[in-house]
């Protein structure tokens, strides 16, 4: 469950942005607008991935089951006040804005542990399937998202919202009920200030600087001349190049840069990477396609298009969700062969 809302909500805005700029009165595409239209969209997605590697770390020092049953109290409380907006216009847009970055806050939470508790939970024969299965359940997320944020955006853009409150409010006191602790939590550890300061400030400042890049500066349609873009670019490059020097000469990495030697693990990040890349690039060019031209071209009004370009979307992220058990079973078939030692390994 946690997976599913925490997933769900990187994908429900992008589809119900437009009744969700009509609710508020905000035109996107007016002077001073369209920043908030992209960090609402992003926002939610930079404070994830800046995070997550951080919240991780810091799960291994205070406890796993603690962090994760705080993020999903954190996301409740996100998508309570995201129900509850009270202004309009531009101001609307910035507490928008500004409780979606909480609800991001409570999703680098859950995404950082959900895997590790399932991995801590389940014997090496079985955790494929069970890795599996929360892959699945991300998909899922993703896919609810499309489709309810095109039908409840027909209705009230609260409603996009509101959706995730009740499971929410269940999933927290769930979690915090029936949740233990399994991993050992190794005394003494420190945290490693430098490394996720370097990592954060980086990650962060450098996708800033791609953001912005899509604001028109000056005569240019693109602002890649932008001060602010090549500054942000260069210092979050920087930052990001320094952050493996400096886990290698700290005593508690905040990621220990030795796992890399792990062509397995290596070879799944960067696999990882690119799929995620590719299908949220297309998720994204699909969505604005669907609803800004090719739905409106064939008949269908603007007030509609939320709902069926959800629709549209259904059969490829059926695809998605259905891989995700077949393949966790195959490998866990493989785990109990020959492949064992390797699948220890990268679980490990």
């Amino acid at each position: 469950m946690g997976v599913v809302l925490a997933s769900a909500d990187i994908n429900i805005l992008i589809i119900a942005l437009p009744a969700i700029f009509r609710g508020i009165k905000v035109d996107p595409m007016a002077p001073g607008a369209f920043e908030y239209l992209l960090w609402i969209i992003f926002g939610y997605d930079v404070v994830t991935a800046t995070l997550l590697v951080t919240f991780g770390r810091i799960s291994d020092m205070l406890g796993r089951v603690r962090m994760y049953n705080l993020g999903f109290a954190v996301y409740t409380a996100g998508s309570i006040m995201l129900y509850l907006v009270p202004d309009m216009g531009l101001r609307g847009a910035s507490e928008i804005l500004i409780f979606r970055l909480v609800q991001g806050v409570g999703g680098a939470l859950i995404f950082s542990n959900s895997a590790a508790i399932i991995v801590d939970a389940f014997p090496p024969s079985e955790r494929g399937k069970a890795l599996g299965a929360n892959q699945a359940a991300i998909l899922v997320g993703s896919l609810l998202g499309l489709v309810l944020g095109g039908v409840l955006a027909v209705y009230d853009w609260r409603f996009v919202f509101l959706i995730s409150v009740p499971f929410g409010l269940f999933g927290t006191a769930w979690s915090y009920w029936k949740l233990r602790e399994l991993a050992v939590i190794r005394k003494g550890q420190k945290l490693d200030v430098w490394g996720n300061a370097a990592f954060a400030l980086g990650l962060t400042i450098f996708l800033v600087g791609m953001t912005y890049s899509l604001i028109p500066f000056g005569s240019s349609a693109m602002g890649w001349g932008n001060p602010l873009v090549i500054g942000c670019l260069g210092v979050g490059l920087g930052l990001l190049i320094a952050f493996p020097i400096i886990e290698a000469r700290t005593k508690d990495p905040m990621f220990s840069m030795e796992l890399f030697k792990n062509r397995g693990f290596s070879a799944g990040n960067l696999a990882a990477f690119v799929a995620a890349l590719s299908r949220g690039g297309v998720m994204l060019m699909l969505v604005i396609l669907l609803q800004a031209i090719w739905l409106p071209l064939h008949g269908f009004s603007y007030h509609d298009t939320p709902f069926w370009a959800g629709i549209y979307i259904i059969p490829m992220s059926l695809g998605f969700v259905s891989a995700g058990p077949l393949v966790g079973g195959f490998r866990t078939r493989k785990a109990r062969g020959a492949w064992r030692p390797a699948a220890c390994a990268c679980y490990a």
